[in-house]
């Protein structure tokens, strides 16, 4: 197994582990600045999610600059980016971060993609990822990060940069799903 995939199961793995820091109450005490207070177990997950995000740029441009992209590659690297992102969305949802309907219209958009995907395999036809798709990417990895860190340091001056950028997120992911699926609707159109 080449360095690209391990890091991608390396993403998978630090899953149950960041999930459990979020949704076990670890009275690990708080991280304070100022009047602001961050559970030290949100904090270490944070930076999970973080190095998390970080090896899915990393394992790509390695992949890419080494000739290295393998099947195995290109089925977990999608699988690794939907959970990561569909588990935080989730797991910021229940601590009451994030909007459950700007969750579940993002999950939607991942679902309707990977099923556009499967019909365009099926069909032989394979569907490049976008450029709008790569931005709808980073915003979801920056806003995720910020509302795990409780929206430091934006916090301090009552600007909520976390949901602002989630708004942005929403936003690019709706956008980069109706790019995906008016550039591949023949697929749908054309399948048998």
């Amino acid at each position: 197994m080449n360095l690209p995939n391990k890091l991608t199961l390396s993403r998978i793995f630090l899953l149950p582990i960041f999930i459990l820091l979020l949704s076990i109450p670890l009275d690990w005490g708080k991280w304070s600045i100022g009047d602001n207070a961050l559970p030290v177990s949100h904090l270490i997950a944070a930076l999970l999610f973080i190095i998390a995000a970080a090896t899915d740029w990393v394992d790509g441009h390695y992949a890419r600059k080494y000739n290295l992209i393998t099947n195995m590659g290109k089925f977990l690297d999608p699988l690794a980016d939907k959970l990561l992102v569909a588990s935080a969305l989730i797991m910021l949802v229940d601590l009451g971060l994030a909007p459950g309907w700007i969750v579940i219209v993002i999950i939607g958009r991942e679902f309707a993609v990977t099923g556009l995907r499967l019909v365009a395999a099926g069909e032989g036809v394979v569907m490049a990822a976008g450029s709008m798709g790569k931005v709808k990417t980073a915003t979801q990895m920056i806003a995720i990060a910020i509302l795990l860190l409780h929206n430091f340091p934006f916090a301090f001056a009552g600007f909520p940069l976390g949901l602002i950028m989630l708004y942005a997120a929403l936003v690019f992911t709706v956008l980069s799903g109706l790019e995906y699926f008016v550039k591949n609707w023949h697929v749908m159109r054309d399948s048998k």
